[in-house]
């Protein structure tokens, strides 16, 4: 069964193509996540999927409501968990509920036992009394969740569920977001910055890059791609020129460089250590560290973008790997 299809999915604003063909399906109650650059086309994709705004062309239904003609069934169908805070800190943790149920014309029976349900799915029956404003970063989005619940929707789309809060707390949410799917069967769609949250949470991942799906697979499949292992050089020096020169290395699959770290993919990396060391001297590098491990979602990230996903933390852009073997999908 199918939550959502779309066909050549577009959308452009005057001169610039945000979302440009994009066609996926994501299965009833799978887990599925966005990934791309700052850009990329992944909040213009979450928007028209949202009915927030209007594609320019192409297709695209939820639960099997179209976007554009049945925006409503749509909404009904959808719960969304927005990136920013968007509940009422006057109000106690019950009084947000209440409003949302409110929102949705549910009876005041409903309503009752509909909060004593979503409350105890995200662990807060004993702080639904307290004033929001008292509520831990965690807290918060935990009723956040609860709240899009409320009306049992369907489709959950989580945006950045888990950003500014800390390692504990996310992997709480992290938690609660499988308990959640795998006790209702409610399909998620999730955008995160986070390579460890959708490699953790998503059973299949889309990357966009530039308004074009360039990959979408099983997290697994998406680290197959790039086979072999990762050796990861800190070192100081003219780390753009020395990958660069082993880029054009046969036994190399891709070099990129962030900084003062350069990251290589490469088949049997232990046999090739020495290689790679006598390299980094020659090209007159100060090696600081040398690190052998299998790939990451993060190298995939690289892999298909010529880039981290952490801009956010002002990181420069990393240089282009081999990118030869991707379908586009777009």
């Amino acid at each position: 069964m199918i939550a959502v299809r779309t066909e050549k999915l577009t959308k452009r604003f005057k001169k610039l193509t945000a979302v440009n063909a994009v066609s996926f399906e994501v299965n009833k109650g799978e887990i599925f996540g966005f990934l791309g650059p700052n850009g990329a086309g992944k909040t213009t994709t979450i928007n028209m999927l949202s009915t927030l705004i209007a594609p320019t062309s192409g297709h695209a239904e939820l639960e099997g409501y179209d976007i554009v003609k049945n925006r409503n069934g749509v909404r009904r169908s959808i719960g969304v968990v927005f990136q920013e805070p968007a509940l009422d800190s006057r109000l106690t943790g019950r009084e947000n509920l209440e409003f949302h149920a409110h929102m949705y014309g549910m009876r005041s029976g409903e309503r009752k036992s509909r909060i004593a349900e979503v409350l105890a799915l995200v662990e807060l029956e004993d702080k639904a009394s307290l004033m929001v404003n008292t509520f831990s970063g965690g807290m918060k989005r935990r009723l956040e969740i609860a709240r899009g619940l409320m009306h049992r929707p369907a489709i959950l789309f989580l945006d950045e569920p888990t950003l500014g809060l800390d390692t504990q707390t996310r992997r709480h949410i992290w938690d609660y977001v499988k308990k959640l799917n795998s006790e209702t069967g409610i399909t998620i769609l999730l955008t995160t910055h986070y390579m460890e949250e959708a490699d953790a949470l998503s059973n299949r991942i889309l990357i966009l890059d530039h308004g074009r799906i360039v990959a979408l697979d099983t997290p697994a499949q998406l680290k197959n791609v790039l086979g072999g292992d990762v050796i990861e050089l800190s070192a100081t020096g003219d780390t753009t020129s020395f990958a660069a020169k082993l880029q054009q290395e046969p036994w190399i699959q891709s070099a990129a460089v962030q900084e003062e770290l350069v990251r290589l993919t490469l088949e049997k990396a232990e046999t090739k250590v020495a290689a790679v060391v006598e390299a980094a001297v020659a090209g007159g590098l100060t090696l600081l560290s040398v690190n052998i491990r299998k790939p990451s979602l993060d190298d995939v990230f690289i892999h298909y973008t010529g880039k981290t996903i952490r801009e956010e933390n002002g990181d420069k852009p990393a240089s282009r790997g081999k990118r030869g073997g991707h379908h586009d999908h777009g």
